[in-house]
């Protein structure tokens, strides 16, 4: 049986490991925005047809958290 040894570096790599994780995860969503703006493609809920413009909040704020948490990985 292993036994698994919890010391700072460990700890560390993990938060470093999940900040990558997040940012990415945020950046692939502004990139889906970013299309969505090139693009115009419809978004259709329901009978409701979400406006072009929310997916200019939507690019602003998942870039900026992508590079925000990618910058915070760094240190």
């Amino acid at each position: 049986m292993k036994h698994v040894v919890i010391n700072k570096e460990n700890i560390m790599n993990s938060k470093i490991i999940a900040l990558r994780i997040s940012g990415t995860i945020f950046g692939i969503v502004a990139l889906l925005h970013l299309s969505r703006l090139l693009t115009g493609i419809s978004v259709l809920i329901g009978d409701w047809t979400l406006p072009i413009w929310v997916n200019i909040f939507g690019f602003i704020a998942s870039a900026t958290l992508s590079t925000w948490l990618w910058w915070l990985s760094q240190k």
